[in-house]
C-alpha cells in the first residue's frame, strides 16, 4: 500500500498489525508468540511506521538491502520494465535477463561466463549442488556446522545450525567444523594454529568419507548468520588446495556476503582464491524483486553444452528482478557504493565497534569487514558464556524502542547496515548501541 492510499484510508499501526495476525503465517516462528514490527515505508537507511516513528536500519532487513531502501534508480528500472514486459517464460531470450547476466559475469573471476538464475539463495544452492553432482558423478556434499544455506530440501540439510535437524530429508550431506578461534573446536591458541588444525580436520573428514564419493565442499565465503566468521589467513587457500588434490568442486555461497557487503564485489576476493561455482542472491538487487543464481565456471558450463540439465524454475530470470539487478549493479558502480562499504568499515564502523568492546566487557569479540560485523555478547568475558536468550531479547527490544533495527542471532548483534550508510548514520547507530548496552553492562 502506497503512502497516498494509506493516508486516504487512515491506516494505523494497529490496523496493519491486526491484519497480519489474522491472516499471515510467519516463518521460523511459534505463531502465537509473534509481535511483528509494523513498517509503512522507507528510504536509504531509514524505515518508518504508520504512526510516524522512524528507525535506522542496521539489519539491512535480512542482510540484503545493500543499496538501501527505495533507491530511485532501481525503482525507476522496475517501473520501466513493468511498462514494457512484466513477465516471460525462462526459455525465451529477454533483454533484461541477458543484461543482468552480463553485468554479473563482468564482476566474476576470469573463467566464469554463464549464470543460471533462481528465485533466491536457497534454490541457488540447490542448483549448485545439483550441478556438482551431475558434473562429478559423485553424491556427497560437505558443509560446515557453522553455516546457513537456505530452507529448502538440500540447502537446509547442508546448513549446519539447529534448523536442519527437523528437516533432514535430503541425502548425502556431511558436516565439518570450520575455524572460529573465539570458540575453537580444536584447542587452538592463535589464528595460525586454528587454521592449521581446521584444515587437518577437514582433510581427515575427506579421507574418512571417501574422496571419490564427495562431489563438492559448500561453504559461505564468510559465514554470516553463524556469526560473521572472517576466515583466518590461509584457510580458504587450504580448502581450495584440498579440493584440487581430491578432485572435489568448491561451491562458495555469497548469498549474504556478496555484492558489496564486505567492501568487495565478492567476499572471496579477500582470500585470493577461485571457486568452481558461486551462489548469490540478496545484495545482487537488494531484494527489491526476489532473485538469486549460480555463477558457473567454464568447465562446468561446457559440460552441459551437450548434456541435459534437469533443473528449472518458472520465474528463473524474471524480467522485473533482472531489471532490478541491472539498475542495482550499475548504481553501485556509478555511486562507488562498494568503495563506500569498504571505507565505512575500515574508518568508522569497525573502529566504533572496537571502542564499544573496550568500554563494555559483555562484548566478548568484534568481527567483520566492510559493513558486515558482529558483536559477540557474553555473560562472563573469561568463560565466554553466551549472554542468555532472555537478555538478548531485552537488548533487542530496547534497541528497537530507541529507533535502531538490529539483526540479532543467538548471543550476537550483527551490525549490517546498507552499503550506502554514511559516517553520520553509523555514528548515530553506534550512539544507540552505546546507550542500550550501558543498561546491561
Amino acid at each position: 500500500m502506497n503512502q497516498a492510499l494509506s493516508c486516504e484510508l487512515a491506516v494505523s499501526n494497529g490496523d496493519v498489525y491486526d491484519l497480519d495476525r489474522a491472516y499471515v503465517f510467519h516463518s521460523w516462528s511459534i505463531q502465537s508468540a509473534l509481535k511483528p514490527l509494523v513498517i509503512a515505508g522507507g528510504a536509504g537507511c531509514r524505515l518508518w511506521d504508520y504512526d510516524g516513528k522512524s528507525y535506522l536500519d542496521f539489519s539491512s532487513q535480512l542482510v540484503n538491502t545493500n543499496i538501501g531502501h527505495q533507491h530511485p534508480k532501481v525503482i525507476a528500472a522496475i517501473q520501466a520494465q513493468a511498462a514494457t514486459l512484466v513477465t516471460i517464460a525462462p526459455a525465451t531470450a529477454n533483454l533484461a535477463r541477458g543484461e543482468a547476466a552480463k553485468r554479473i559475469v563482468e564482476r566474476a573471476p576470469e573463467g566464469f561466463n554463464k549464470v543460471f538464475f533462481t528465485n533466491a539463495g536457497a534454490d541457488a544452492n540447490e542448483n549448485a549442488i545439483r550441478m556438482a553432482r551431475l558434473y562429478t558423478g559423485r553424491d556427497k556434499i560437505l558443509s560446515a556446522y557453522r553455516s546457513y544455506h537456505g530452507s529448502t530440501g538440500s540447502a537446509i540439510v547442508a546448513t549446519g545450525d539447529f534448523r536442519r535437524i527437523p528437516n533432514e530429508y535430503a541425502r548425502g550431506h556431511v558436516h565439518f567444523f570450520n575455524p572460529f578461534l573465539y570458540r575453537s573446536e580444536f584447542g587452538a591458541s592463535s589464528e595460525a594454529q586454528e587454521c592449521e588444525r581446521a584444515l587437518a580436520h577437514l582433510r581427515r573428514m575427506i579421507e574418512c568419507e571417501g574422496p571419490t564419493a564427495i562431489a563438492a565442499i559448500l561453504m559461505e565465503s564468510i559465514p554470516g548468520t553463524a556469526g560473521v566468521l572472517v576466515q583466518p589467513e590461509g584457510y580458504m587457500q587450504g580448502v581450495r588446495a584440498l579440493c584440487d588434490e581430491f578432485g572435489i568442486l568448491l561451491i562458495l555461497d555469497e548469498v549474504m556476503s556478496g555484492f558489496g557487503r564486505t567492501g568487495r564485489w565478492f567476499a572471496f576476493e579477500h582470500f585470493g582464491i577461485r571457486p568452481d561455482l558461486i551462489t548469490f542472491a540478496k545484495g545482487v538487487n537488494s531484494g527489491y524483486v526476489p532473485a538469486g543464481g549460480v555463477l558457473i565456471c567454464d568447465a562446468i558450463a561446457d559440460f552441459f553444452q551437450d548434456r541435459y540439465f534437469p533443473g528449472g524454475l518458472t520465474y528463473s530470470g524474471h524480467p522485473l528482478a533482472m531489471a532490478a539487478i541491472v539498475a542495482t549493479l550499475d548504481a553501485m558502480a556509478e555511486e562507488k557504493i562498494v568503495e563506500n562499504a569498504a571505507a565505512i568499515g575500515e574508518q568508522v564502523l569497525g573502529p566504533g565497534l572496537q571502542a564499544l568492546a573496550a568500554k563494555y566487557p559483555l562484548i566478548g569479540e568484534v568481527r567483520g569487514l566492510g559493513v558486515f560485523w558482529a558483536l559477540e555478547l557474553v555473560a562472563d568475558p573469561l568463560t565466554r558464556t553466551p549472554l542468555p536468550a532472555a537478555t538478548m531479547g531485552a537488548i533487542k527490544t530496547r534497541l528497537v524502542a530507541a529507533g535502531l533495527l538490529p539483526f540479532v542471532v543467538d548471543n550476537r548483534i550483527h551490525v549490517v547496515p546498507p552499503c550506502t550508510v554514511t559516517a553520520d548514520e553509523v555514528q548515530e547507530g553506534l550512539a544507540i548501541l552505546d546507550l542500550v548496552l550501558a543498561e546491561f553492562a
